[in-house]
């Protein structure tokens, strides 16, 4: 349920509808909006009777929810979720007018091998450098990541290229990890219901990107967002990166048609990875194009100067030489609809 207060409404008003919903025992959750300041209601498990509340000072309207996630629908805030990466004053967000472009290796394997990858992304024009520390692999003797070495890399990238930085948590331990080194904690794909996970992403101070699992319809995945959010962490990015399907001819099959249905029923923003939603090096760019005609709020891409010797997704890792014509493509596309890159 959402309780609606008028444009005008005081800070002391707004607290004192708070006040009354914890008395009901749920919780509240206030947003102040250009329009009209919103209080969500959480933790009931059926109709709350609205009576109490929609007599007092300030409140105009009561909404009864009708998705059965709350914080992250469109119901809850009309506006776009505009999110800030990195410290104050980097000026590089996430749901914006601008396209981001997060790019970078599957997975750090050394010094030099991110610098080199990192000094052709930068000079493209990407924002922010992603990177694999700790790697959840199919199998148990692929390369599982460099650990705690590949975070202190990354974060050396950081320093040398002004690059913010992404990278996957896989458990508690990573993720605390994580938020130490990195500017966004990516949750992935295999861990998109990990709910204990996503409970402590909740919890932490910087930007959570979470990947759609390979099999999880699109509710599936605003309900995992709607874990993180109801923790206290509003700053979630969803990633469309494909799902299993029988088609044979791609790696996975990447639903582009989730971004419009995302940015419909959602305020939070959504980027697509055409790497992993294709596992091929030639659909990597084609793929880009579409994802940004169709509205997605950034793209993320993998990159590798070497990939016939990557530790990690080689195959559908692009040469820096196609990621600079990837850069030009989609800032024609992103010009044509309003946007930039």
């Amino acid at each position: 349920m959402l309780v609606v207060l008028e444009r005008t409404a005081t800070s002391e008003q707004v607290e004192a509808v708070c006040a009354e919903v914890r008395k009901m025992g749920l919780t509240p959750h206030a947003l102040p909006g250009a329009q009209r300041t919103v209080v969500g209601i959480t933790g009931n498990l059926g109709m709350v009777n609205s009576g109490r509340l929609e007599t007092m000072p300030g409140v105009i309207e009561i909404i009864h929810v009708t998705q059965p996630f709350k914080l992250v629908s469109r119901e809850f805030r009309r506006e776009d979720t505009v999110i800030p990466v990195g410290p104050p004053g980097s000026k590089v967000e996430i749901g914006g007018k601008k396209v981001c472009v997060l790019a970078g290796p599957c997975a750090v394997e050394s010094r030099e091998q991110a610098f080199a990858i990192a000094e052709r992304v930068k000079a493209a024009g990407a924002e922010i450098f992603r990177g694999g520390a700790f790697k959840p692999r199919t199998s148990p003797y692929s390369f599982q990541g460099l650990g705690e070495e590949g975070l202190k890399i990354l974060a050396l990238v950081r320093e040398k290229f002004g690059l913010l930085v992404v990278t996957e948590a896989i458990d508690s331990e990573s993720l605390n990890l994580v938020e130490e080194y990195a500017d966004i904690i990516q949750i992935g794909a295999r861990n998109m219901q990990n709910f204990s996970l996503l409970k402590q992403a909740g919890k932490a101070e910087k930007p959570v990107l979470l990947k759609r699992g390979m099999s999880a319809t699109l509710q599936e995945l605003l309900m995992a967002a709607e874990y993180i959010v109801s923790e206290g962490n509003p700053n979630v990015i969803l990633c469309e990166r494909g799902v299993r399907t029988f088609a044979d001819h791609t790696r996975n099959t990447l639903d582009l048609s989730a971004i419009p249905f995302v940015e419909r029923t959602s305020h939070l923003p959504i980027i697509a990875d055409p790497s992993h939603g294709t596992g091929r090096r030639e659909k990597v760019l084609p793929m880009s194009r579409a994802a940004v005609a169709a509205g997605a709020d950034g793209l993320l891409i993998e990159v590798h100067h070497k990939p016939d010797e990557a530790l990690s997704d080689g195959p559908e890792s692009i040469y820096p030489e196609q990621f600079n014509i990837l850069m030009k493509e989609i800032s024609g596309i992103a010009k044509v609809i309003g946007r930039e890159v």
